[in-house]
């Protein structure tokens, strides 16, 4: 029989230790959950209490996120919130997306033409269907009624005759009415918060982000990182702190630079266990001033932070599903088609996006690929 060494009992007790702790944490983090925690939607409403502008950070092209939105329109109406923005929509087609929000009967066809003015390729049934169930909920609203309004946050780039390498120049002809999130920050400057109006928001994570900047390393700054702080929730936020807030819509992280896996689980995983812990129902809680966010993260957002905790990243945070099963949109097969397909290559977004496509078919394998990667991506957790 062989004799157990004193250095392997401390490691084995410092391990034991260590997993008792966790399980202890575990639990006291899952009654938080129990006794703060709300419903998606009840949490989305509540922080309009003390906030006119909420800002939803996702993934695109996550269908649950999508289908969400859609059921969480009535709620919002019901509660004095009367706008939702999407950055998927340009500025220059508002009064037609008002207008096709009030007619009389729903045409498939101007909604698809009013998203493919802002995105030639953004060909996801679900984001449309937004249009489609703001139309329904306005549908059944008395006459004189306040109808429920989709604000477009963006407006037309010029992606035509665009050619690499990047240059202020060639960026000031495709962002002609100035950066994306600087447009959008003064948008809803004048749409809303001028006008002591209420908005929810489902933009890009990195739009929504407010309090947190993004590292970017440099080679000649101090520490060999500098920080992005110009996204339309870091200007909103610095110019109306008390009026807006942010809300991270369950996602996995990137990894950091060169690392593997590509995508990691919030947390080291500890949002899943906790979930799973909770049978996966979906839920809202707060990460600022929470026990939530003091759990540690150390995916790309970590880079150039010390002791870096999710309450760092977000205000708030919903959980719908498992990253397992979340899934991607769904493709509408003719959004593009042999009628606009010319119209589509001229103005197809950043070639560094999609590379070199000249047909139709390449355009609408590519547009495919793109919904196939989202669920690819999370089919290993």
């Amino acid at each position: 029989m062989k004799t157990i060494t004193i250095p392997f009992l401390i490691l084995f007790t410092f391990i034991f230790l260590r997993a008792s702790a966790q399980e202890n944490n575990d639990k006291t983090l899952l009654k938080y959950l129990e006794k703060e925690g709300a419903s998606p939607a009840e949490y989305v409403i509540e922080q309009f209490r003390v906030h006119d502008v909420v800002l939803l950070g996702e993934i695109h092209r996550i269908k649950q996120n999508l289908e969400f939105v859609q059921e969480l329109i009535p709620k919002l109406y019901e509660n004095g919130i009367y706008t939702f923005g999407m950055e998927f929509g340009a500025e220059e087609d508002q009064q037609r997306l008002d207008s096709l929000l009030t007619a009389p009967a729903y045409s498939e066809e101007v909604a698809k033409e009013i998203m493919f003015n802002y995105n030639v390729a953004w060909a996801y049934r679900e984001y449309i269907d937004v249009y489609k169930a703001a139309w329904e909920f306005n549908s059944k609203l008395g006459e004189g009624e306040r109808p429920f309004r989709i604000l477009n946050l963006s407006y037309r780039y010029n992606w035509e005759d665009f050619e690499p390498p990047r240059t202020p120049e060639k960026l000031k002809h495709v962002f002609h009415r100035g950066t994306a999130d600087q447009f959008r920050a003064r948008l809803i400057e004048k749409e809303i918060i001028r006008k002591d109006e209420k908005l929810l928001a489902l933009l890009g994570v990195y739009h929504a982000f407010t309090r947190y900047a993004m590292p970017e390393l440099r080679y000649n700054a101090d520490d060999f990182c500098t920080y992005d702080d110009q996204w339309l929730g870091n200007r909103l936020y610095r110019k109306y702190p008390g009026k807006v807030c942010n809300i991270l819509l369950h996602q996995a992280f990137y990894n950091m630079p060169g690392e593997s896996p590509n995508l990691l689980s919030p947390a080291g995983g500890r949002i899943e266990k906790l979930m799973d812990m909770n049978n996966n129902r979906p839920l809202g809680f707060d990460l600022l001033n929470s026990p939530m966010g003091k759990l540690r993260d150390y995916s790309r957002y970590s880079m150039c932070y010390e002791d870096f905790n999710l309450e760092m990243l977000f205000d708030g945070y919903l959980f719908l599903a498992p990253l397992g099963e979340l899934e991607g949109c769904s493709v509408i097969n003719d959004f593009v088609n042999e009628q606009n397909i010319g119209e589509a290559l001229r103005n197809f977004p950043d070639p560094g996006w999609h590379g070199d496509i000249n047909s139709l078919e390449e355009m609408q394998e590519f547009i495919k690929k793109e919904a196939r990667q989202v669920e690819e991506a999370y089919e290993r957790f």
